[in-house]
This record gives structure tokens, sequence and C-alpha cells, in this order.
């Protein structure tokens, strides 16, 4: 909904909500058998994409099992790390910066099971790119043992016993540190008319694996860094709604993309275009005779289209890419390098770019691919698994992506064209 001068809300940044695994679970001494941060502060810091002079802040208890008690929030600049490293990740914060958040004027909010909250408005300017810090205390912590976060942050996250969400640095005996995001699954911003979010969903590859911690330089990341030269990009956040080892067909890490779709994308305020990077996980997890490949890459156009047709209904184009290698010398160094596995993806692939299906395809395979051996990744972008494309390949997806697609698609789609 937009005001009478057109200004609106739009997310500026995202962290698709998971259910934590025991793997992942907070360090002790911060939980205590299924008793979950209990008097503890939690220090997480974040990029925005696009800026402007308000926000609001989502806390998501979307997989407790327990009410969560957030006694008290604020947000504010971090400082720059020692040694000139970047203010991602960093404990310390610009005292005259911190701002408490409310929640429908109260500094405390009790958030129901399966639930998320909105903060109330706080003017607080921040600029494209800029990293945020947000700390949360919660007196009473959270019981029945689990715990809704996203453990792909490949950003440092900071928690200590007690409150300190107005501590210039978390810095005590009991402090410790842990590259995950607990509870944070969005910001928004008020902004101009013009201004709008494209969402990615998509796998580990999106997330950010073989990124680097603490430097945001995802794929995402780099694209929006181009996006701000341009000048009709430059007013579309990118909302990262990605997850490693997620699926498009099963619950895995983080539930399907089918079920996912209202919460993921329809759900975020300011949506006006849609890209789907997805695919290798349910290739890769599928049984790999024949018969089994046949029936998962009958699924997944079918899947396809029916993501296509949801967003559609809204009157938004859907962008999709090409699915990138994942052969390696044997299934010893990568489990999904199986030939009947790549003639499934060869067949995806080949679906995608000639079906006519999405608005626009990306062809992240063709960049990404060995020139001489295109089963595989290319060298020069392999970050040793044989899956997972390292930083140089990174820069190499967003050099690729058609930034005039956008102005393109300014007005939506047409379905009966």
């Amino acid at each position: 909904m937009a005001s009478r001068d057109g200004n609106h809300w739009v997310a500026v940044w995202t962290a698709m909500p998971q259910l934590t695994e025991d793997d992942n679970m907070p360090p002790a001494p911060f939980k205590q058998s299924d008793l979950i941060f209990h008097n503890c502060t939690i220090r997480q810091t974040l990029r925005v994409s696009t800026g402007g002079q308000h926000l609001r802040v989502k806390i998501s208890n979307t997989f407790g099992l327990s009410d969560l008690r957030v006694a008290a929030v604020t947000i504010a600049i971090p400082k720059a790390k020692e040694s000139g490293r970047p203010m991602a990740g960093s404990r310390a914060i610009l005292l005259d910066t911190v701002q408490p958040l409310s929640f429908n004027h109260e500094s405390f909010i009790d958030i129901p099971s399966g639930a998320l909250v909105v903060s109330d408005p706080v003017r607080f300017s921040v600029h494209p790119t800029q990293v945020i810090t947000v700390s949360i205390f919660m007196r009473n912590g959270q019981t029945g043992g689990q715990v809704t976060s996203h453990p792909g942050s490949r950003t440092e996250t900071w928690m200590s016993h007690g409150n300190h969400t107005m501590a210039e640095d978390m810095n005590g005996p009991n402090t410790q540190s842990t590259f995950h995001w607990y509870f944070l699954s969005g910001v928004e911003v008020w902004q101009p008319a013009q201004n709008c979010a494209l969402v990615l969903v998509g796998d580990s590859v999106t997330d950010g694996r073989c990124s680097t911690d603490n430097q945001n330089n995802r794929w995402p990341d780099l694209l929006f860094d181009l996006m701000l030269r341009h000048k009709f990009a430059q007013n579309i956040a990118v909302l990262n709604q990605a997850a490693g080892g997620n699926r498009i067909l099963r619950d895995e890490k983080g539930p399907n993309v089918l079920s996912r779709l209202d919460r993921d994308v329809f759900a975020q305020p300011g949506v006006r275009y849609v890209m789907i990077f997805h695919g290798a996980n349910d290739i890769g997890t599928a049984d790999s005779d024949t018969q089994s490949q046949q029936v998962i890459g009958d699924r997944l156009i079918q899947a396809y289209r029916q993501i296509i047709s949801r967003v559609h209904a809204f009157g938004i184009p859907v962008f999709c890419s090409t699915i990138g290698p994942f052969m390696a010398p044997n299934t010893s160094i990568q489990s999904y390098a199986e030939p009947t596995r790549e003639r499934t993806r060869q067949r995806i692939n080949r679906w995608i770019r000639v079906s006519g299906a999405f608005d626009a395809v990306i062809d992240f395979d063709r960049v990404l691919r060995d020139p001489y051996n295109p089963s595989y990744l290319n060298p020069e972008y392999n970050s040793g698994d044989y899956l997972h494309p390292n930083v140089k390949a990174f820069h190499a997806m967003a050099g690729v992506f058609p930034l005039d697609i956008f102005d393109k698609f300014s007005n939506g789609i047409e379905m009966f064209d």
C-alpha cells in the first residue's frame, strides 16, 4: 500500500527463515537443554541494498515451539573492525547511532509460535549497501528446543549473557561468536514509488556458499553493486531468499520452494521481479537410476510451470537461470556426479532455454562450465567440490546479468498478450 505521495514500504534485506539444526544450535552456555538464549543479547550485522530515511525490522518465530519473548531491540551503525576490516561481523557499534526499536509502542513483544512481527517505523538513515547492527535481548530465552534462524549468514554474530543492546562493544568474558543469523528475517525501508525489489529464490550457490565471511561477496551482493551504476536498476533492492541444501520439491534445508512462495516472495513488500536459480539439489539427491531421474525431471518442469503461474498471477515477471555443472572425476568427490543426473541437468537446462516459459533466461551454466568439458565447472571457478562456484565465478555471474531486463519489464507482464 502506497501513501498519497506514492511512497511505500520496500523490503531491502531478507534471510530465509529455517529450522536450526542440532549442529547449528548456539554454543553452550547459550543452550541449556531445551532453554535457548536465556538472559542473552544477540548482536548481528547485515547489509541492506537500497536505502532511505525510515526503516523497520522483521523478527521471525516461524519454527519456534513456544512464544518468543523479545525484551529489547536496538539498531545502530557498526564500528569498523580492527586493522581496517569491514564493518560486517563487527561486535562494536557507534553509540551516537543507537536507536531502540518498539513494537506497537512497547519495548518488548511476545511472538507466538509460527509467527513474525514487524517493528514500529523508526527514523534511521541508511544508504545503499549500508551495514547495520541489530541487537536483540531475550530475558527469558525460548523453550521447546527449536529456534528460527538462517545458518548461511557468512557473517559473524555475537552473543553474551545480559542486556547489551546499548553497549558500545560486546567484549565481556562470556561473549562468543558464530556465523549464523538468528530470528531476523527482513528489513523494510520507506521509499519512493519507483523503488521496488527483485527476489532471488535459490539454493547454496545463491545463499553464498564459498563466499568470503564478512565480505558480502555472494553473487547477489556483487549483482547489486553493479546495479547501483545503472540508471534504472539502482532503485531495485535485491532480496536473497536462498538456503543451502534447499529443494524445489521436497523439504530438506528449509521448506520446499513450492510451499514457501507465499512467505518468501509474495509477502515481501515492493516485489516487482522474481528470479529462480534452483533445481540442482532435487536432481542430485534423487536416485540415480534412469526411471528416478526421468520422474524428477518431469516433476521439476511441472514445478517450474507452477511457479510461473503463481508469480504471473501478481503481474510479476519470472526470470530463471540454467543449472550449473556438477560432474566430477568420481562420486567420492561429488556425490551428484552421476551420468544419469547430468543428463537430467542437461534436459532441464534445454527446457529452460527453449520452452519460452520464463520471461527471461540468464544462462549461468554457459558462464560457469568448462569450455572444453561442459559437464564440469570451469577449473578457474571450481571451489574444490565441483558443485559450488568460487568468488571469481560470482563476479562472472553478476557481470553477465542483463541489467536492461528491469527496464524492459518495469510495467510487469501481460497474461494473455
